[in-house]
Order: structure tokens, then C-alpha cells, then sequence
């Protein structure tokens, strides 16, 4: 009797450690957001694409638009649109230095910043950038699981000439 606890204790243990390393209900669940640009301030309000591409699937469908803006203020951010990829457990927005990352060495082998959580699996939303961020050596952006080390999507970034040389 005490052996048949035993093993449907281990059982329980196991199917819950299985269960927090995989995350399979994010499967079947997805995490809609749709962020607005954001506000621009004061009496110029302005907004300059610096950079721009679509995404490409890797290891799961990806699609959507990756964007890099100036804002007034010299605020950059990231923003994905039309953006759809499979939910995980422990998903990233990064900014790879490569011209594209269509594997995951060579997001590993790159280097890269990371721009946190992405924030839904689908829909659009914005990723502040630091401001001395150098965009001629990131040039695409990545959604990568952390906890799997597996490149879902990346967007190779395309810069729009005139705007990049006006703020390097």
C-alpha cells in the first residue's frame, strides 16, 4: 500500500514538473493583443521609419510585419503588425546581429538584445528600443523561446537609407 502511494506521488510530481517545463495548454490558447502606435508628443508630432521587414517562418508558421519608428523625442520603438506565430511557454522579442537568422545557431552565434516578453502571439504590439541602440548592427528581429532555445520567426530588416544616416 505504501509502495502504490509512493509511485502515484512520483506520478503526480512528475506530470507536474512535465507540465510546467512544456506548457502544453498554450497550444491550443492564444494571447490576442492589439497595441495602438504610441501617442506622439509635442507640437511636431513626427514618426520615421528607420527600418522594416516581413517575417519568415523558422521553427513555427510565422507572419507579420516588423517595423522600427522614430518618434518625436528620439524615442524608437519596435512595433509588430499583422503579427500571428504559435504560442509557447517562454517566448522573446530579440534583435539579432545578422541580416537574417533563418536558424537558431545563428541567433546564438550572432549576438543579440533582448526586448523582452512578447506580449501575444497574435495582433500588434510595440517594443521600446534604448536609445543608443546601434541599428546598423542588429538587422532582424527574432521571436525566440528561451526555455527551448528554438528561433520561431525572424523578420530581416530592411533600412530605409536616408532616415538611418540622419540619426548615426
Amino acid at each position: 500500500m505504501k509502495r502504490k502511494r509512493l509511485i502515484y506521488g512520483l506520478v503526480v510530481i512528475a506530470a507536474i514538473a512535465l507540465w510546467a517545463a512544456f506548457r502544453p495548454e498554450r497550444l491550443f490558447v492564444n494571447a490576442k493583443v492589439n497595441e495602438t502606435m504610441p501617442a506622439p508628443a509635442g507640437a511636431n508630432p513626427s514618426e520615421t521609419i528607420l527600418a522594416s521587414g516581413s517575417f519568415h517562418s523558422v521553427a513555427h508558421k510565422s507572419a507579420g510585419q516588423a517595423t522600427i519608428y522614430q518618434l518625436a523625442g528620439n524615442k524608437r520603438i519596435l512595433r509588430l503588425t499583422e503579427f500571428e506565430t504559435s504560442n509557447g511557454p517562454d517566448v522573446h522579442v530579440y534583435l539579432v546581429a545578422s541580416k537574417d537568422a533563418s536558424d537558431s545557431d545563428t541567433v546564438k552565434q550572432a549576438g543579440f538584445v533582448e526586448l523582452g516578453s512578447l506580449k501575444g502571439n497574435i495582433g500588434d504590439q510595440n517594443y521600446e528600443l534604448a536609445s543608443d541602440l546601434d541599428l546598423n548592427k542588429y538587422r532582424a528581429v527574432t521571436i525566440w523561446c528561451k526555455r527551448f532555445g528554438v528561433n520561431f520567426a525572424t523578420a530581416p530588416l530592411t533600412a530605409n537609407g536616408a532616415a538611418m544616416s540622419a540619426i548615426n
